[in-house]
């Protein structure tokens, strides 16, 4: 039986120990642009992927992260990061993890084998649902259980991993390999298989973004400006597409909401006309200023 990629030992890897700080550096800088690299073998897939995720969040579904080790870790991030970049509701997100969500440097190894807890984590399962399940192996028993239950349930699935053949592949909705070569340090997929994975993730949650609506011209315009950095963020947006000399008062009266905001600042009566033409627009910005135009 072929050994699989993720266990392979690279060809920079002997003599490794014996090398200048420096020069292990390089390698393993090298070994990670080889990683990142592998990504573009799966663009299709991953548009496919963040469509999915956006058409689940509009159907009213949920977006569940469910993974083991450090692909956990990185669902984990990824999953975190949308309630404040992209304003999704956090009870629309579900992060189901090997061994619980960890509380400090402790990360659980045999978890990972034990498919009760899996049957467990995956109780709240619906075919409403999107479950973007990660392992590098793609062998995991905690991830397989959850794909198996998540698609005996109806729910969409889209699968992560970075071996070809790997069996958290089979019956996915939207199956994305990452054909990332052996790692610098053999097994060790928090590194290339890791990387290669927190950025297929954050293309497939901007691409879902950009989808929603939330996203306009590179900005972010549906953020929770929730802390002094933001708000400037959110004041130097509505700025930027409006030209408005006062965006903090338009944020103020939009109630802290940035696309509303943009629109009053752009011209729109009032918040109820402003929130009437995003309802119109399914929430972009853009068709919503092109229909304020022939108003203002």
């Amino acid at each position: 039986m072929a050994e699989p990629m993720t266990e392979r030992l690279h060809d920079l890897a002997p003599g490794l120990d014996d090398w200048p700080p420096d020069v292990i550096a390089g390698h393993l800088l090298t070994a990670q642009a080889e990683a990142l690299a592998a990504v573009a073998h799966a663009l299709p897939e991953i548009a496919r992927g963040g469509g999915l995720m956006a058409d689940t969040l509009t159907a009213g579904g949920r977006l569940i992260y469910a993974a083991v080790g450090s692909s956990g870790l990185m669902a984990m991030a990824d999953a975190c990061e949308l309630a404040g970049t992209y304003g999704i509701d956090p009870d629309r997100i579900s992060i189901l993890m090997a061994g619980g969500l960890p509380q400090d440097a402790a990360m659980p190894g045999g978890t990972e084998d034990d498919r009760q807890e899996a049957a467990t984590a995956a109780g709240t399962i619906t075919a409403d649902d999107a479950v973007i399940l990660l392992s590098a192996s793609g062998t995991t028993p905690y991830a397989l259980e959850i794909a198996r239950i998540a698609q005996a349930r109806g729910a969409a699935t889209i699968a992560i991993a970075n071996n070809k053949g790997a069996p958290l592949f089979d019956g996915a909705t939207v199956a994305i390999r990452l054909p990332t070569p052996p790692e610098l340090i053999a097994g060790s997929t928090r590194m290339g298989a890791g990387t290669a994975q927190k950025a297929t993730l954050n293309m497939m949650s901007t691409i879902m973004g950009v989808a929603l609506g939330h996203i306009h011209d590179g900005m972010m315009v549906n953020l929770r400006a929730d802390n002094a950095k933001l708000e400037h963020r959110a004041a130097t947006m509505i700025a930027r597409i409006t030209g408005s000399p006062d965006p903090r008062a338009h944020l103020a009266a939009a109630n802290g909401a940035v696309k509303p905001a943009i629109l009053l600042a752009a011209g729109a009566d009032n918040l109820d006309q402003a929130e009437a033409l995003l309802a119109a627009s399914g929430g972009h910005i853009r068709a919503a200023l092109a229909a304020l135009k022939p108003r203002a």
